[in-house]
């Protein structure tokens, strides 16, 4: 049984980043980059009016003929006397001789001329070429999330396709003859098969929309057979149950028997203990406790990491956030506690029901509280780490 910290930098050795590809941007949705993008263009390529209104070169005068007019899209390089202004709209191109765009608000005019009421500062209202980003400037660096506020600033570029790492394909095999799909009768001695639906969401809110779903009986045989074809086609597995000690688990023998390497069986935690991680050629497993609470608690502390490194992600981990905790917590245990809670900008407060079976408490929390296994006490009012799932 070893140590959490030391089953994190084991899992984080052994994840290696997965190939790239090249990607249409307008498909790249939760991809991260693996290279470095370089702007092919100034952004804006010319200079722009921020505001509908007049362009004008900045004098003590107020009033101006307007002599023309530049519509988003047009590229008139009028030359204006310093007398001049011409009509202009928000994104239009500034001619050269203007050096600042009054807001419309602003002014008095009709067809022939404008008088500025309220006169605006010298260059206010026009954005500089290049001011976004200038041509041959790192866009974005390697490593980061594509987002869609990162896809429409590329497709402003003109960069229609990029470099990313693939995204790994996971699969899930749920073990366990008590176990019935939602929707399906439940008879006596049977309960709803819930740690599938919800591996598979938690997947999602790390980018990995699709998995696939394998089920199979607390039987040696089948596991074995069911492990054999899922670990030549995914890059990520995760069993769920069957990895205690118990007389019907039979997960550990069956991932060896197929020759899964043991990295790892066994974490000085509560909950979620009885976690095995291993690997063949490049695919990692991870064989999670059948408890829902256990199997959601690992899946933030060890799955999560290791499927963004898979993924490219530069932070793997979410950052901790430090609270003071109100009430007194004792750990008599000699293991690292994961606990429930919920935080707010001052304290935390941890949940009722701890229980490894449940996830009502789970369904309300933002955060695993974390108590070292070191830790015999911490009482009310102390600072207290804690990792936020929300």
């Amino acid at each position: 049984m070893i140590k959490v910290e030391e089953a994190i930098a084991i899992i984080e050795a052994n994840s290696a980043k997965m190939p790239t590809k090249r990607i249409a941007v307008h498909k790249a949705l939760g991809y991260v980059l693996a290279e470095k993008v370089i702007s092919p263009i100034d952004m804006p390529p010319f200079r722009q009016s921020a505001m509908d209104g007049y362009a004008f070169t900045h004098s003590i005068r107020h009033q101006y003929d307007i002599v023309g007019i530049s519509q988003a899209g047009d590229h008139s390089n009028i030359k204006l006397k310093s007398t001049e202004a011409i009509r202009i709209f928000t994104g239009a191109f500034v001619p050269d001789s203007a050096d600042t765009v009054v807001m419309q608000e602003h002014v008095m005019a009709n067809s022939d001329s404008i008088l500025i009421a309220e006169m605006p500062e010298k260059f206010s209202n026009v954005r500089p070429k290049g001011e976004q980003i200038a041509k041959d400037e790192v866009v974005f660096e390697a490593n980061t999330l594509v987002t869609p506020a990162a896809i429409g600033f590329l497709a402003s570029l003109g960069i229609t396709e990029i470099e990313v790492y693939k995204k790994p394909k996971v699969a899930i095999l749920v073990t366990g003859n008590e176990l019935v799909e939602p929707g399906k009768k439940l008879k006596k001695g049977k309960i709803f098969e819930s740690n599938s639906v919800m591996l598979e969401a938690a997947l999602q809110t790390i980018g990995i929309e699709k998995t696939k779903v394998y089920r199979v009986k607390d039987n040696l045989k089948a596991t074995k057979k069911a492990l054999e074809s899922i670990l030549k086609k995914y890059d990520i597995v995760l069993v769920s149950g069957g990895i205690s000690v118990g007389d019907y688990d039979f997960v550990k023998e069956a991932l060896l028997q197929n020759d899964v390497k043991e990295l790892f069986y066994k974490i000085n935690q509560k909950p979620g203990k009885p976690m095995f991680f291993g690997s063949k050629n490049e695919t990692l497993v991870f064989a999670l406790p059948g408890n829902p609470a256990s199997s959601l608690t690992n899946f933030y502390i060890y799955v999560a990491p290791a499927v963004k490194n898979k993924m490219g992600f530069s932070e793997i981990h979410k950052p901790k956030v430090v609270r003071k905790i109100n009430s007194e917590i004792k750990n008599s245990t000699g293991k690292t506690l994961f606990l429930k809670a919920k935080y707010n900008e001052t304290t935390v407060t941890v949940l009722d029901g701890q229980s490894s079976a449940m996830l009502n408490t789970f369904a309300i929390a933002n955060s695993l509280l974390i108590v070292p296994e070191n830790v015999e006490q911490y009482k009310k009012g102390q600072l207290v780490t804690l990792l936020p799932i929300d």
